[in-house]
């Protein structure tokens, strides 16, 4: 008689068919992961590694935080689409790997944002500022740049943290928008390109406020402008480009991603956990120390957002010929 071994079996196999509500009942019941798809010690680290710590007080669950750079943050988010939807595995992802690699690449991104990624929710928004080394570049406001822009098309050069960041955009945007010309002049990141903004080779960057502000406050950089829709919490004083420019926009944003197929009340979960620790006090303090604004936007709204922002880049995109095909 092989009845009961065949029984066994069978509900051995029930097993790991069970629902998927089932499962996520008992979710975590294992270490998660989550990936930054930076190099340690960066904006999105510091984020990864603080929503993880407050994930393992309350999921009870080991959360490992791996950083995995690389490609402009590509390597890192190709890993989190093409893991398994089970939960066990999470990203943080940027604006360049939402927004703005799908069109810069094309074909060639080893991932669909929509197709292989699902928003969790977004964490913060970090504001881009318009700075010019005061020892080449005379102009004070975003209109006497311009002007002086105007007087010197194509000698002033602009620095960013490589091709197709938001920094790169903002750059181009501002051209496209006051008809200016200027020279863009690409790093492999941020800190490799600030000893020349400092030291001249380099003439202005829209860069992150938090590896900025040391230089402000040390008179070595002047900061003219602030790239988000309306003056930044930071500096109240300092005017915005929208100012000069209605409908400039250029921030740095990240949020959590899971792989497409995650089961909805595993996100869910994870989503309400996230912007609750996002809403505290402490956590909006210790983020507004970074030069970022805390944000709790949900997996549906952040969704919205990324498509919104994704549409706004193609067209700056398209009309400034940058392509990676």
């Amino acid at each position: 008689m092989r009845l009961p071994s065949i029984l066994t079996a069978a509900c051995l196999t029930l097993g790991t068919l069970a629902p998927a509500s089932a499962q996520d009942a008992n979710y975590p019941s294992r270490a998660i992961t989550t990936i930054v798809p930076f190099s340690a010690g960066g904006t999105a680290d510091i984020l990864g590694r603080m929503v993880a710590e407050h994930l393992q007080k309350k999921l009870g669950a080991t959360i490992v935080v791996e950083n995995v750079g690389g490609a402009g943050s590509i390597i890192g988010v190709t890993r989190v689409a093409k893991a398994q939807p089970d939960g066990y595995t999470l990203g943080i992802a940027s604006t360049s790997a939402m927004s703005i690699n799908p069109t810069i690449y094309g074909a060639k991104l080893s991932y669909n944002p929509e197709k292989d990624l699902v928003p969790i929710a977004q964490v913060s928004m970090v504001p881009n500022v318009l700075v010019v080394n005061p020892n080449k570049i005379p102009a004070r406001t975003v209109p006497d740049l311009v002007a002086y822009l105007k007087a010197n098309p194509g000698k002033v050069t602009f620095g960013s943290a490589g091709p197709g960041t938001s920094q790169h955009l903002a750059g181009e945007l501002f051209q496209q928008m006051t008809g200016t010309k200027m020279v863009h002049v690409p790093y492999k990141g941020s800190s490799q390109m600030m000893p020349d903004l400092l030291s001249g080779q380099i003439d202005l960057s829209f860069d992150n406020v938090p590896l900025l502000l040391p230089h402000v406050t040390g008179g070595k950089l002047a900061m003219l402008a602030t790239a988000t829709p309306k003056r930044a919490e930071f500096d109240p004083n300092l005017p915005a480009v929208a100012e000069f420019l209605p409908g400039f926009e250029a921030v740095a944003w990240h949020g959590f991603i899971a792989p497409s197929g995650t089961p909805k009340a595993v996100t869910d979960k994870l989503s309400a956990e996230i912007r609750a620790f996002m809403q505290q006090p402490e956590t909006k303090k210790k983020i507004s120390e970074l030069g970022a604004v805390a944000m709790d936007v949900d997996g549906p709204e952040f969704a919205k957002y990324i498509a919104s922002e994704t549409s706004r880049w193609k067209g700056v995109i398209e009309k400034a010929n940058i392509s990676m095909n």
